[in-house]
């Protein structure tokens, strides 16, 4: 039988569990420091070898949280996210063993300089004590933030989406149990349990200043909520309105390739291409070939006025510029030149990927230059806008502000430095 608490007395009985997780936190977060480099490897390790060894019960409780979205009626994108496979699964694993096999960057020197009077300075990477991190329905983020919170020996509190709350809850387990094979302690990373969004209400006061810092990942609403109720500092993760141009020197084959595999290779994923801008001097020549292109892959097209007087397609309205699709479908705009192409991004985007496709290495270099978001690309694929594909071993999102860590967050992001200085019995006259 399941007795329905007074309201006060669940609320209360929350405010509790959440301010007990953020002590357990902050104390797991001062072990793990002390740890050192070995031990958060071999901690990491385990977890590999532990989220390999669960699978099974991954892909049941994965099999639940697909069964209910699916009656909830979320969207193919959503589902995408939320779905895992044995060869995700393998992938997850093999992340955070990746993780493993990263420099650890806590106690990294980044500058040191000698003052006139003798003094010896350093500035020196540390951890930032405890994280948390609020995502919707991607169980993969529990294995991915958990590994680089942990490599950067800070302490995390995961709030997953309630689709994802079975998976997400294994995966967790999973984790903890390398911990605890490696002798740290399982506190280090904790999942809520309770699909209660009033936990998110907690977490964003800071738990009576025992997290130091939020992240979210998720849609327009998540952030716009963290970033107006957080009492602590946030890392944004904006929505991901990425844009490849096509510019006049781009070559076709090119062209085709990297715009049909920028939108079309995971359409739910925030570095999937949702603006096309080509070069109205060649838009009548290459258009139709790439349009044809995408088409033929399954992808809606939606153009404006100039791109439907070339192929025929839907007409784009203005939100089609200022919408994440996180599916098969592409708005199409013709611009006059690379001065066109910017003022179209810097009207529109999100400061998240931006790609250019040119055999121009001019035209190139002003595009990564001048344009003013967190990635940058030269005939490349925007879907290369992913932690792993930097080298990081994961990421816990796509930072696009401007305060702290900008682009794909991974362990380095998740430190912060202080400066040591050493003397010889200075004093200041």
């Amino acid at each position: 039988m399941t007795i329905q608490l007074p309201l006060a007395a669940h609320s209360a009985a929350l405010a509790g569990a959440m301010l007990a997780m953020g002590d357990a936190a902050r104390a797991a977060s001062a072990a793990v420091a002390k740890a050192g480099p070995q031990a958060r490897t071999a901690a990491l390790k385990a977890m590999a070898t532990r989220i390999r060894a669960t699978a099974p019960a991954i892909l049941t409780a994965n099999a639940i949280d697909m069964d209910a979205a699916r009656v909830k009626g979320i969207s193919g994108a959503m589902l995408d996210r939320l779905e895992l496979t044995p060869g995700r699964i393998e992938a997850m694993a093999q992340g955070v063993a990746d993780v493993a096999d990263l420099p650890d960057p806590v106690g990294t020197v980044l500058a040191t300089w000698q003052r006139p009077n003798g003094l010896e300075m350093s500035r020196v990477r540390g951890p930032i004590g405890v994280i948390g991190i609020i995502y919707e329905s991607r169980p993969n983020v529990t294995a991915d933030a958990g590994a680089l919170c942990l490599r950067a020996a800070n302490a995390v509190i995961l709030r997953g989406g309630s689709e994802s709350l079975n998976s997400s809850r294994v995966i967790a387990d999973a984790m903890r149990a390398g911990l605890k094979d490696a002798g740290l302690p399982e506190d280090a990373i904790q999942l809520v349990q309770t699909p209660d969004r009033a936990a998110v209400g907690f977490i964003l006061t800071g738990l009576q200043g025992k997290l130091d810092v939020v992240v979210p990942r998720g849609g327009k609403s998540l952030v716009a909520r963290v970033q107006d109720e957080a009492r602590v500092p946030v890392i944004g993760h904006l929505e991901g309105l990425c844009h490849t141009y096509i510019h006049e020197k781009a070559d076709p084959a090119k062209a085709e390739a990297i715009i049909v595999n920028a939108k079309l290779r995971r359409v739910g994923v925030c570095g999937s291409t949702e603006t096309m801008l080509i070069d109205a001097s060649i838009a009548s020549a290459l258009l139709p070939r790439l349009a044809k292109a995408l088409e033929a892959a399954g992808c809606e097209l939606r153009g404006d006025e100039r791109a439907r007087a070339i192929h025929p397609m839907t007409a784009a309205t203005v939100e089609d510029w200022t919408t994440e699709y996180l599916a098969p479908i592409l708005s199409i705009a013709v611009v006059d030149g690379i001065e066109g192409a910017m003022a179209h991004i810097a009207r529109y985007g999100s400061q998240h990927t931006e790609s250019i496709v040119t055999e121009d290495a001019a035209a190139a270099e002003r595009f990564l230059h001048e344009v003013d978001s967190a990635i940058v690309m030269h005939n490349a694929s925007t879907q290369f806008a992913d932690g792993g594909e930097f080298g990081f071993g994961g990421e816990i999102g796509i930072a696009t502000g401007r305060v702290h860590a900008r682009g794909p967050v991974g362990a380095d992001q998740l430190t912060i430095f202080k400066y040591v200085v050493r003397g010889t019995g200075q004093t200041r006259p």
